[in-house]
């Protein structure tokens, strides 16, 4: 497998975090764990399918996937090609029509969203040009002619900010206290421009950083500690929920990002 990452042009950065190319000449699994940003998936080669809920589907050429609970078995078979938009916490809202909270959970072909009757052609360009950088520059200029306004929502940047440096444990009712507004505008705007509710966010900076800490810790106790949890029982069950697996098989055998 073959990744190569790219940043976005400057009047892009604020909305979208990196370009991920994956490239693969033989079949290859991956797990795919939940994670704050919403992504944009174009498949210029080749074909991926993606496990869940012990169903397996094809993926559509083009297409949006909100933000997870759970993981995904993404399955690159020989010789796909993929280019990767992942969206800045609270990038994405700025393209689509749609409100972002609506993805969660989803995967949905991007020319079922409003305004992208045009992704065929989209399509088409990546699949005949010969390098990554002329995809790069279709598919920033595709984006640019959608971008809807060029500010973003301090007060839910300022959320997300507090919620990563605490490592997903600040409590909301401590964040909503730093908040000029009460609990339930706040939430819905932090919904809004980030697709998911304060606490399923927080829920998800605190099991990747379990996972990121897991190597300097001397044992899952710790680990488990560390994050929060009191209870060992507890925090296994809430790791397998997000990963799937327990946490000694996934840190043993687990191909993931």
């Amino acid at each position: 497998m073959n990744l190569q990452t790219y940043l976005p042009t400057e009047k892009l950065r604020p909305f979208i975090k990196s370009y991920l190319f994956i490239e693969c000449e033989n079949d290859r699994e991956n797990r795919v764990l939940p994670d704050t940003s919403i992504v944009l998936a174009f498949r210029y080669q080749g074909s991926i399918s993606v496990q869940e809920n012990g169903l397996t589907t094809t993926l559509p050429a083009s297409v949006v996937s909100g933000i997870r609970k759970q993981s995904r078995l993404i399955h690159y078979h020989k010789g796909s090609a993929n280019l990767l938009v992942v969206f800045r916490e609270g990038g994405a809202a700025a393209f689509f029509k749609e409100p972002i909270h609506e993805l969660a959970g989803l995967s949905v072909p991007l020319d079922c969203l409003a305004g992208f009757s045009y992704t065929r052609e989209i399509e088409e360009r990546l699949a005949a040009v010969p390098d990554n950088a002329e995809r790069l520059a279709i598919v920033e200029q595709m984006l640019l002619s959608r971008l809807t306004h060029a500010s973003t929502d301090r007060l839910v940047l300022h959320a997300i900010e507090r919620i990563r440096s605490g490592r997903g444990l600040l409590r909301m009712k401590e964040l909503i206290q730093e908040l000029p507004l009460s609990q339930d505008p706040f939430e819905k705007r932090f919904r809004q421009l980030t697709g998911t509710s304060p606490k399923q966010f927080s829920s998800i900076v605190r099991m990747k950083s379990a996972i990121d800490q897991h190597r300097r810790v001397d044992s899952l106790t710790q680990l488990a500690l560390e994050s929060g949890y009191y209870d060992q029982s507890h925090f296994i069950k809430d790791f397998k929920g997000f990963t799937g697996l327990s946490p000694l098989t996934f840190f043993g055998t687990a191909a993931y990002w």
